[in-house]
């Protein structure tokens, strides 16, 4: 039976298949291995995933675009359902569109059919709530059955990425693995070496788990918040005294996951009378084009390109020239800092747990291994490695890693 690894983030997709017994990662869009977790319906309902979609709504082509998928998972919202067209759909298969349309390209690009799947998952689907984790598991599981997969099964992607990292060891090693992606943060303690790679259960290996909803959408949010939505009258005063703006538009507006919740015109009539209560109704009228010509998803994209940007950059600023000539936001690295210092502490707390749990001081830690986006952020992985000054710091390949250590696991697991 032909086996692969899916790791279905929340901002990107990896599928890999095995080729003489080593994992290679499909080309999913062109020659990309990676595809954004992403869906364009048009009106007709006719989907398209990946950039080709992002391509499709930037391009101002009438019609819907749904990223951060993945996000919704463990939550009510999955089961609710959403426009798409002329027809109202849930997100749950909102997901399992977007899955089956992978699958199919992978499928294409192998020139085989693909039967069993190791599925990718977070440590925690959602913290705090063992009964949402074990429905989020659960909805995958249905859905990777529904669009053709005959056996399925997971692995925590901390772990996924440890056996990628495994591969290039020449000794044995105790190493941190920190998966920081787009919707949560993952961490795994491991022992690891040459010579355990061939050991089936490798369980007493796996010294600590464990994991945070914190991602890179996080770190968006928070950086919208501070920069973007306050030229859109988020903090501003009404005209009566002590109340200011409503604010939950300005958050559902910063979450991917909200966004299109905003475009339903009985938002757009609220936004419309708050206009005229508003102290400064010309930032409240921005607003109001946002959400009437659908741009949320530009605003969101613009951030997290700022965002990314400022991982190599000091400077940089956040185009609004569509919305008002000659508006820009200008960000430096300190604001996005501000912004989300709050978020890489919890991460760093994170990781003083896994100590704890595997009963390690800093020093017994050999290696770091970072994989996933947010990993680029300078204050990230110093709030990351700063507990472990004496590690080993090792750059993983940062999209691919967990794809491809899946589909090691989904080698062993069921052959090539």
């Amino acid at each position: 039976m032909a086996a692969c690894g899916l790791d279905f983030g929340t901002s990107n997709t990896t599928l890999g298949t095995l080729a003489g017994g080593s994992p290679h990662l499909a080309r999913l869009e062109g020659d990309d291995v990676t595809i954004p977790s992403a869906i364009f319906f048009a009106p007709d309902g006719t989907a398209t995933i990946g950039r080709a979609g992002i391509g499709a709504y930037v391009e101002g082509q009438p019609g819907r675009l749904m990223r951060s998928l993945k996000s919704v998972l463990g939550k009510p919202l999955v089961s609710e359902t959403t426009q798409v067209g002329r027809h109202r759909i849930t997100f749950r298969d909102v997901i399992a569109r977007y899955l089956g349309a992978v699958k199919a390209r992978a499928e294409a690009a192998a020139g085989r059919e693909l039967e069993s799947v190791v599925h990718g998952r977070p440590v925690h689907f959602v913290d705090g709530d063992p009964e949402g984790d074990r429905r989020a598991e659960e909805v995958l599981r249905e859905i990777a059955t529904e669009i053709g997969f005959r056996h399925v099964s997971f692995e925590y992607e901390p772990i996924a990425a440890a056996l990628d990292y495994e591969r290039s060891l020449r000794r044995e090693e105790i190493a941190l693995i920190a998966d920081i992606g787009g919707g949560t943060s993952d961490f795994s303690i491991v022992r690891l070496g040459p010579g355990r790679t061939r050991t089936a259960e490798r369980a007493t290996d796996i010294l600590a788990n464990d994991g945070i909803r914190i991602g890179g959408t996080d770190f968006d949010y928070r950086l919208s918040l501070k920069q973007v939505m306050p030229e859109l009258g988020f903090g501003t005063p009404m005209r009566r005294p002590s109340l200011d703006v409503p604010s939950s538009y300005f958050h559902d507006l910063a979450t991917w996951s909200s966004i299109n919740r905003l475009y339903a015109p009985k938002i757009r009539r609220e936004v419309q009378a708050l206009k005229r209560e508003a102290a400064r109704p010309d930032l409240i009228e921005r607003l109001l084009a946002v959400l009437s010509a659908e741009r949320g998803h530009t605003l969101a994209m613009e951030v997290e390109r700022t965002k990314i940007e400022l991982s190599d950059s000091e400077n940089a600023a956040i185009p609004l020239d569509w919305l008002e000539a000659g508006l820009s936001v200008e960000v430096h690295r300190p604001d996005l800092v501000e912004a989300t210092a709050g978020l890489a502490e919890r991460l760093r707390t994170r990781i003083v747990d896994c100590l704890r749990q595997a009963a390690l001081p800093p020093d017994g830690i050999d290696a770091v291994f970072l994989t996933g986006g947010s990993t680029r952020l300078p204050h990230v992985r110093e709030a990351v490695t700063r507990t472990m000054p004496s590690a080993r710091i090792v750059e993983g390949d940062t999209f691919g890693s967990v794809g491809t250590g899946l589909t090691i696991e989904a080698g062993r697991r069921y052959g090539a």
